[in-house]
């Protein structure tokens, strides 16, 4: 149980790992985070897992030299099928070591070398690009779909060049759907702190769930803002895997290592920045996460509670109508006026003894009987 010490408490994270789940859960846990699991990492379907794996293997038999690649979508999704072969790591660095080349600005691993026109993919700009070098004895990977860039792989081997054919894969949906599905609720409604990702496989699935669901644009704000503002904290084990939350515009925290423990580590240096810190009387009230800390005592709240407190601990003092607290809290909800009534009366509840620090201001609304 998370006692007021513990530097997690009152946070409450989610885990998508397939791979080292309950290591970070364990470690999560010891430091006072309550934890969601779910496996949001997408899986190859059979009928082309074999040929990609055989193909990956080929690209990293010796240095590559070029890598074409399509959509971002499937360069993504190469990257999770050969992490899940234990060949991620690998696979990234023989990308970085080459030029990587798309038709669009989103091609590889933290953008392109060379960015050409969407329309070039299959032909013009591009091939025209590789074919004014001297290709002799050079290894390109090129990704392609039944057969779609046959014309365009015929030239460069016409002009000596070894090209490897990667064959470009749809993803499944994960097989835990329905825990996926309520871990991405709960992260676009901000009932979670933050979420963790190991892989690239597992921030592809996310992403892929949430847009599944509708709720893509949503999960993104709410990850765009983080802890300071009241959003959720994205973090990454490693680079590769923060790549399809950057292309969304989502700037995650990676530690310094890629390691379990030093992503643990980064969600307790950052998460307290979200904290609030009030004064009521003699006492001094922390509101961290879903917990307010008082006296060495840990008042759990409710994700709806939490978020009431913390919407009146923006400005302590300041009133805040009911219309108010039902845009900030319930965003998207059916939820009315009423709701509202009910909410303080349970807030105050769970407060208990500090349960004056929120005050009615008749006709007006609610304000914190507190200073910061």
């Amino acid at each position: 149980m998370a006692t007021a010490t513990a530097p997690l408490a009152g946070f409450t994270v989610g885990v998508t790992a397939a791979r080292r789940r309950d290591e970070l859960a364990v470690l999560l846990r010891r430091r006072g985070a309550r934890v969601v699991e779910a496996r949001s990492a997408p899986s190859v379907p059979a009928q082309n897992a074999d040929a990609l794996r055989r193909a990956t293997e080929l690209c990293l038999t010796a240095p590559l030299d070029y890598v074409v690649a399509t959509a971002g979508v499937d360069w993504h999704g190469w990257m999770s099928a050969a992490d899940g072969w234990g060949l991620g790591r690998r696979l990234g660095e023989a990308c970085r070591e080459a030029v990587v080349l798309s038709g669009g600005p989103k091609g590889g691993p933290g953008g392109p070398d060379e960015s050409l026109p969407a329309g070039s993919k299959a032909g013009g700009e591009l091939l025209t690009w590789l074919l004014a070098r001297d290709l002799r004895g050079s290894r390109i990977a090129v990704q392609e779909h039944d057969g779609s860039m046959a014309e365009f792989i015929a030239a460069l081997r016409e002009r000596g060049a070894e090209v490897l054919s990667v064959p470009v894969h749809r993803q499944a949906p994960p097989t835990e759907s329905d825990p996926v599905r309520r871990l991405v609720e709960q992260t676009a409604r901000g009932e979670i702190q933050a979420i963790a990702f190991t892989s690239v496989s597992a921030s592809t699935g996310f992403l892929e769930a949430a847009a599944g669901q509708g709720l893509l644009e949503q999960l993104l704000g709410v990850l765009r803002r983080g802890p300071e503002r009241g959003g959720v904290l994205p973090v990454c084990v490693e680079p590769a895997c923060a790549r399809p939350l950057e292309e969304h515009g989502v700037t995650p925290t990676c530690p310094d290592r890629g390691r379990t423990d030093a992503l643990v580590r980064a969600m307790v240096q950052a998460l307290p920045r979200g904290n609030r810190e009030l004064r009521l009387a003699e006492h001094r009230l922390t509101l961290q996460g879903s917990v307010v800390l008082v006296s060495g005592q840990c008042l759990w709240l409710s994700p709806v509670q939490a978020a009431l407190l913390r919407a009146l601990a923006e400005q302590p003092g300041e009133v805040l109508s009911r219309t108010e607290l039902l845009r900030r809290v319930w965003a998207g909800g059916a939820a009315d006026e009423h709701a509202v009534e009910a909410a303080v009366a349970r807030l105050r509840g769970a407060l208990g003894p500090y349960a004056a620090l929120v005050r009615t201001v008749p006709k007006r609304g609610y304000r914190l009987a507190a200073t910061r």
